[in-house]
């Protein structure tokens, strides 16, 4: 899955809550349990995530909702096969792009 989130240095927790379709009580969990995920905190405590905590949302998103994975069996899946995984998603990102650049000149013609 990719966050449908605007080019932005930082976003709130509300808005990567938004984008992922849960709720924002999910992502500070999920942050508790993922050492991956550390956002930027300001001075009131309002958390910030960065390109890089969405890349890692994405990828934990993908293991626990899309595959079903258990927290445990999702952190050692990312001990061992991080990388691996962030270049398939990267992949299929950018599959997913030319196809609905297809779909859309296709439809064009």
């Amino acid at each position: 899955m990719r966050a449908k989130l605007p080019d932005k240095l930082y976003y709130g927790i509300g808005e990567v809550a938004e984008a992922f379709s849960v709720n924002t009580s999910l992502i500070r969990f999920w942050e508790k349990e993922f050492e991956e995920l550390q956002p930027k905190k300001n001075a009131k405590g309002d958390r910030k995530f960065s390109k890089n905590d969405i890349t890692s949302l994405e990828l934990i998103y993908h293991l626990l909702k899309e595959k079903g994975y258990t927290i445990a069996g999702a952190k050692a899946y990312l001990k061992t096969n991080k990388k691996q995984t962030l270049e398939k998603m990267e992949i299929i990102s950018k599959l997913e792009f030319v196809k609905s650049e297809l779909i859309q000149i296709k439809n064009e013609l």
